[in-house]
């Protein structure tokens, strides 16, 4: 048993989660998987923040967002937002295996696209395409209840590179966390947790 292992059999990983990480692992882009561990923290956090409202922007195959999803109490929403036809109707099908289908709808198509319709967020996940995430962030962090509301980004550390960006891509990154942290209206924490989690919250007056 390596540390993986050992991390994600401490996660709680239940049947359900267990197929979809399963299955998810002979996909070519499987290295998109949220990691067990990481995925118990986001329902965690959902109920600690009492979120009733929810987003998330990238699913991939859902195992976040099942996660996510069992965070809400009853009555709770999640929106989430995916770009690929096929992952959408994937994470449907997991969702709906999971027992919260109900609780998640899903927006095909980009999200920078439709994230101004949306009313006041609680939680908010994005694991999607790097160089959006400015955008993202620009346009959730106005929407986070405050106090109290939550904006988690994931692969902040994009392998390390941060540390002396070799291309466009890491560099929207590095300049991304810059900007965070100088940020008047947060409180933030960029964790070293797996590929780099940073964690945003509306500051207090």
């Amino acid at each position: 048993m390596d540390l993986d292992d050992y991390l994600a059999r401490h996660a709680g990983q239940d049947d359900v989660l267990e197929r979809v990480e399963r299955e998810t692992r002979d996909m070519p882009a499987a290295g998109m998987l949220t990691r067990p561990d990481q995925a118990a923290l986001l329902t965690l956090l959902v109920r600690l923040a009492n979120a009733k409202t929810a987003v998330e922007i990238g699913t991939f195959t859902g195992y976040g967002a099942i996660c996510i999803a069992r965070g809400l109490p009853a009555g709770g929403r999640l929106t989430i937002f995916e770009v690929s036809e096929e992952y959408a109707a994937i994470a449907r099908r997991n969702l709906d295996a999971a027992g919260v289908g109900d609780r998640a709808t899903i927006v095909l198509g980009p999200a920078a696209d439709r994230l101004d319709e949306l009313g006041t967020i609680d939680f908010a996940y994005v694991d999607a395409d790097k160089e959006g995430y400015p955008a993202y962030y620009d346009a959730l962090v106005p929407k986070l209840r405050d106090p109290g509301g939550l904006l988690l980004l994931d692969n902040m550390l994009r392998g390390g590179r941060v540390l002396d960006p070799p291309d466009a891509s890491v560099r929207v990154t590095a300049d991304l966390n810059a900007r965070i942290a100088q940020d008047p209206r947060v409180d933030s924490v960029l964790l070293g947790l797996r590929d780099g989690l940073t964690i945003v919250t509306p500051r207090a007056a």
